[in-house]
């Protein structure tokens, strides 16, 4: 069983292939043993000290193999996540693939600007709530995605214009999703 989990306030976890071929008891772990191995992953990684707003971490869980995935504008989140999930009981094989984003005083200043422009505004405080923020703001080069997760699509729409606004921004990727609560 292989998922990936987007990190955040509402997390989403989309399973993503199927077992293998008559797989030997040592190379795929049970069901319960994948869910608990998952369940910790996601959970060291949102304990990690400075992992905030303009970071993205996802991971896929495949038998005793974790693959972090995302973008950190901190080189030692990057190595932090690594070393929190290597030592989870179970993990035998980390493939870390989080991309470190480049240092860069023009990228900062946009961030600090969409921070403001999406979480500062009315009908968006709501998301500010909460240590993680389920929107999340990369900055590369100028270009913005948006990760994470909103209520409705409306939110989504809002948020897309709300970025949009910000002068200095090349381009948007919004791959926001929309989670009911229902």
């Amino acid at each position: 069983m292989k998922s990936l989990v987007l990190i955040g306030t509402l997390l989403t976890l989309a399973a993503f292939g199927a077992a293998q071929d008559q797989p030997s008891q040592r190379d795929q772990p049970s069901a319960r043993s994948q869910e608990r191995i998952t369940k910790e992953v996601r959970h060291e990684l949102l304990m990690l000290p400075y992992f905030g707003v303009f970071d993205n971490i996802a991971y896929k869980v495949d038998g005793y193999n974790v693959t972090l995935l995302g973008q950190v504008v901190r080189p030692t989140l990057k190595s932090d996540a690594e070393n929190v999930v290597k030592h989870i009981e179970g993990v035998e094989h980390v493939d870390n693939q989080i991309e470190v984003l480049p240092t860069s005083p023009m990228d900062d200043r946009l961030r600090r600007r969409l921070f403001r422009a999406i979480y500062g505004y009315g009908p968006l405080e709501r998301y500010e709530l909460g240590v993680q923020k389920p929107i999340r703001i990369i900055v590369k080069n100028g270009r913005l995605t948006l990760e994470g997760v909103v209520d409705n699509e409306a939110d989504k729409t809002l948020v897309n214009m709300r970025a949009n606004g910000v002068p200095g921004i090349f381009g948007v990727t919004n791959n926001l999703q929309v989670v009911s609560n229902k």
